[in-house]
């Protein structure tokens, strides 16, 4: 009986709130039809979801390089770091302790009423211990802890983004190739047509209007060339940017990696987002510090009660320190009440409160976030997809009418203005085309970084927190 009673005067309470993950403030499914029979997402690490072999290397150079990732890096191991330190004030302090001195008392204090100067050598172990009874070192831990995994969450939200910001701009450089490729072809093609336009002018079969229409149109397809290689150079230094490194000054048309880059994704439930979603994940563990900040809050209004101890030997000569007759010790305990604070200690229990319903509500924020992501995200894929269908018929449209219109013009019944309307329509569908089929795969790649991704990365756990100093970053 009285061993299981120190045992709970030692193990102590807890003054934290218990943790209840707040119930999810959107709807069950989403509005975009789904398969009903998906199985929840799982974790789909990047290296199987990207199919392109120079994407997964791009990919792999920003997560080695890319400066942002680093400092969210070395910010987990600050906060982990900071976990260690608040974590030994769990365990009993030791600490040794030498003190060699000399004293000279003068006469006039003195009872003999002579001057005394003497020696004293001690040396002792210092012991103390805070006897956690209400749970403040414990909920102060708990809370370097939460801070720490939302750290580590904070972390794989940067990685995540990265690698999906990596993807996108890569797929915007591949639609600038093949729509720089579409308006050189344009650019060849137009001027045909001002060869022909001339020729047709200088032996009399067209005006003169025919030609500079067909010069100002050339000029106008070479200034979107020089628009759009802008855009592309742009696009390479904004990779780069993330790469860490110089980009591959590589041309590929979309057309060449959109077939097989990546998979198609089921979206799963809302619900599957509070397990795959680092920002959702990070709020919780927010959320869990503050509970802990308010748990030490409460504390902080009963006694706190430590042990002390000190062991040594003392002696008026260094060679007596450590003989039979120089042992010294004390110990004992000590109590602090706190009586009056002015407010202080109320002040810092309503600020603790206040603090976690802010967690809350930021929790709450995050996933109504994450859910709008992932419904942005299935819309896009969705109305993409048919939006793609109608231009790919109005190109195959536009293309029938410009070849028409070019020979209703050679022949004579056409002016060469309908050649130059359907030849600007036929060009800007096609950029249009290539615009949103881009867009359609960009769907995907923001579809996985929704859904939470994947992270080969273990998370930390408080194991790893006293036992080695091995590094479990990548």
């Amino acid at each position: 009986m009285a061993s299981g009673l120190a045992v709970g005067l030692l193990s102590g309470c807890s003054f934290a709130p218990d943790h209840e993950r707040p119930p999810l403030p959107v709807p069950a499914d989403w509005a975009t039809p789904a398969d009903r029979n998906q199985a929840a997402v799982q974790r789909i690490e990047w290296q199987q979801f990207f199919k392109n072999r120079s994407l997964l290397s791009s990919i792999q150079t920003a997560l080695d390089n890319n400066r942002d990732l680093r400092m969210a890096i070395s910010r987990v191991q600050l906060a982990r770091s900071e976990y260690r330190a608040q974590r030994a004030d769990l365990f009993p302090q030791l600490q040794a302790q030498a003190f060699p001195t000399r004293l000279r008392e003068p006469g006039s204090i003195t009872p003999l009423g002579q001057d005394i100067t003497s020696n004293l050598f001690a040396g002792f172990l210092n012991a103390s211990w805070e006897v956690d009874l209400w749970g403040r070192v414990r909920n102060l831990d708990e809370a370097a802890l939460d801070i720490w995994l939302a750290t580590d969450e904070a972390r794989r939200a940067v990685r995540l983004t990265l690698i999906a910001e990596v993807a996108n701009t890569w797929l915007v450089s591949r639609e600038l190739d093949e729509r720089l490729a579409l308006a050189y072809q344009t650019i060849e093609t137009r001027r045909d047509s001002v060869r022909i336009t001339r020729r047709r002018y200088e032996t009399g079969y067209s005006p003169r209007i025919d030609l500079t229409q067909a010069e100002s149109s050339l000029g106008q397809a070479e200034s979107d060339a020089s628009v759009l290689e802008r855009e592309r150079e742009q696009t390479r230094n904004a990779l780069s940017v993330l790469l860490g490194t110089s980009a591959k000054q590589d041309i590929t048309p979309l057309s060449a990696v959109e077939t097989s880059l990546v998979p198609e994704l089921p979206p799963g439930l809302p619900s599957d987002l509070l397990e795959n979603r680092p920002d959702i994940r990070g709020a919780e563990d927010r959320l869990r510090a503050t509970e802990a900040d308010v748990g030490v809050a409460r504390a902080a209004f009963f006694p706190r009660i430590a042990l002390f101890g000190d062991y040594g030997s003392a002696s008026t000569a260094l060679g007596d320190l450590f003989t039979n007759n120089s042992g010294a010790w004390i110990y004992g305990a000590a109590a602090t009440e706190p009586l009056f604070q002015g407010g202080r200690l109320t002040g810092n229990l309503a600020a603790a409160q206040a603090q976690r319903k802010i967690a809350i509500a930021d929790y709450e924020r995050t996933v109504q976030s994450a859910f709008r992501d992932v419904a942005d995200a299935l819309a896009a894929r969705r109305w993409l997809a048919k939006q793609i269908e109608a231009q790919r018929r109005t190109v195959a449209a536009l293309a029938d009418r410009a070849h028409l219109a070019d020979l209703r013009y050679r022949a004579g019944s056409a002016p060469y203005l309908e050649v130059l309307d359907a030849q600007r329509d036929l060009f800007s569908a096609q950029q249009e085309l290539v615009a949103t089929r881009r867009a359609r795969l960009s769907s995907e790649v923001n579809l996985y970084a929704a859904l939470g991704g994947g992270d080969d990365t273990p998370a930390p756990s408080s194991a790893d927190s006293v036992g080695s100093a091995g590094s479990w970053f990548p």
